[in-house]
């Protein structure tokens, strides 16, 4: 059966800066993929690849059975069916929560107005902001307002739902309603690829999970191998200083091992 996500030997230069360095992996359908890293390690870079928001330098990457890397294809209806989560959340501030919810169903999927709406409320009410219709995003709160974003990208039908950080920017008291909502999807049996720094959401939910550094996977695996017993120093000092930042000082050292240690 044809991976839901395959991506061959990927590389994304941005002038002299590598940012990847040949990725390969796929993703199942069903599956949800964590990818983790330091800052700079090329996560972002890589989800953004994935839709082609920027245009890998080298490589392939093949959505569905849909090579997205193909000079000839339709990227804008391959891009119908992968919905897309930031860490800002990009909503319209002079709409209503259901006009923000409906517009890309309007204008892409050509969805008439009654079918647009209720399909905006039905997801809406799944992410727990349903009595928010009528307000603007102004109004709501940062973890309301990522849920209403991801009730947006769930409103096109996606068969692969991508999140960049989506709770970075929150209040630490509003991640927790975000995370639930992302669990739920994934009960669903929703397709997931997720960049977080939300080491308990990734333990919990993931398939499996891939530390990138440097540009490229230094480990993937299962979870409980990957966050509970890493195998490379490199996953080893990373978890160490998410898990307990007194540790950071101490790994500055350790944080030089070459790659292939």
């Amino acid at each position: 059966m044809a991976h839901a996500v395959e991506i061959k030997d990927l590389h994304k230069s941005f002038g002299d800066l590598q940012v990847l360095k040949g990725i390969d992996f796929t993703v199942d359908q069903g599956q949800v993929v964590c990818v983790i890293g330091p800052s700079g390690s090329g996560k972002s870079t890589l989800l953004r690849c994935v839709n082609l928001l920027e245009q890998p330098t080298r490589g392939k990457v093949v959505v569905g059975g849909v090579e997205l890397t193909d000079p000839d294809v339709d990227i804008d209806a391959a891009r119908r069916r992968l919905g897309m989560v930031f860490q800002s959340f990009n909503l319209f501030p002079h709409m209503t929560v259901l006009q923000n919810v409906m517009i890309a169903q309007r204008r892409v999927l050509k969805r008439k107005k009654d079918e647009a709406e209720r399909i905006a409320r039905e997801n809406l009410d799944k992410v727990g902001v349903g009595a928010k219709c009528d307000a603007f995003p102004p109004q709501l709160s940062g973890g309301q307002q990522q849920r209403v974003a991801i009730a947006r990208a769930l409103a096109m039908d996606p068969d692969l739902m991508l999140f960049d950080e989506p709770t970075s920017a929150l209040d630490p008291e509003l991640v927790g309603d975000v995370l639930s909502v992302m669990r739920d999807l994934a009960r669903d049996g929703m397709t997931m690829l997720v960049v977080t720094h939300e080491m308990s959401f990734a333990r919990e939910v993931a398939d499996r999970v891939v530390f990138m550094d440097g540009g490229v996977i230094v480990e993937e695996g299962p979870p409980d191998q990957v966050i509970g017993n890493p195998q490379h120093g490199r996953t080893r000092t990373f978890l160490r200083r998410v898990l307990d930042p007194t540790h950071s000082q101490d790994d500055e050292a350790s944080a030089t091992e070459p790659l292939d240690a």
